[in-house]
């Protein structure tokens, strides 16, 4: 698939949304947002995206595919399906997950005995800062996995391999660029258009302001 095959199919399921007044996590303002929640109701879209992910790695002898939970559990699965169908071994779907209170994430469930010593793919919806996808390559390595590359379905921060720890290689099917704005300079602020409460973090953002 190309970035426009997958432009469509992620506008197809309600993935994509382009002129609207959102708030990101970041608490900037911006026109664009891509909700990946969008995506998983749709198994045979999530299916064929996952399966152009893994038709990047299928040379790199992947035996364990792991992402970060929640929403990484179900590309962690149909990657290594996929996977798994194409090199007739069986690839391992695994997950890490956020160590409560805290700002890391753990390989628990004896997960971990599947990762070390295997060749290990991460995989993760969304870009962003790429915190998350950061973190689950550093603890897979920390269980002894040899991380083989990072595979996305969206890289919508310009992310690059020095933000993600370095893996051998970054994949993303579509990048997108945002062009975000600080609140105080907003257009869409000024002009009193109303904020998308639907994704994003536009709730906080109105809670936040009318508290303030």
């Amino acid at each position: 698939m190309d970035e426009r095959e997958v432009l469509e199919v992620l506008g197809q399921v309600g993935a994509v949304i382009t002129g609207s007044h959102i708030v990101y996590k970041s608490g900037k303002h911006g026109t664009a947002y891509v909700n990946k929640d969008a995506i998983y109701p749709h198994t045979v879209a999530t299916s064929r995206l996952c399966r152009a992910i893994a038709d990047q790695f299928v040379r790199d002898n992947v035996e364990v595919v792991i992402a970060p939970a929640i929403g990484g559990v179900i590309l962690s699965q149909w990657v290594a399906h996929h996977l798994t169908e194409m090199s007739g071994h069986e690839v391992f779907g695994v997950y890490a997950e956020k160590v409560e209170g805290g700002d890391t994430f753990a390989i628990r469930r004896e997960y971990d005995k599947l990762v070390s010593g295997r060749r290990v793919l991460v995989v993760e919806d969304v870009l962003t800062t790429g915190g998350s996808a950061r973190k689950v390559v550093e603890a897979a390595r920390e269980a002894g996995g040899n991380v083989v590359g990072l595979g996305v379905l969206c890289n919508r921060g310009a992310i690059t391999l020095e933000d993600v720890a370095n893996p051998p290689k970054l994949f993303a099917l579509v990048n997108v660029t945002l062009y975000p704005w600080d609140e105080a300079n907003c257009p869409f602020c000024v002009q009193n258009v109303p904020v998308n409460t639907s994704v994003g973090h536009g709730r906080e953002f109105l809670a936040r302001k009318k508290t303030g």
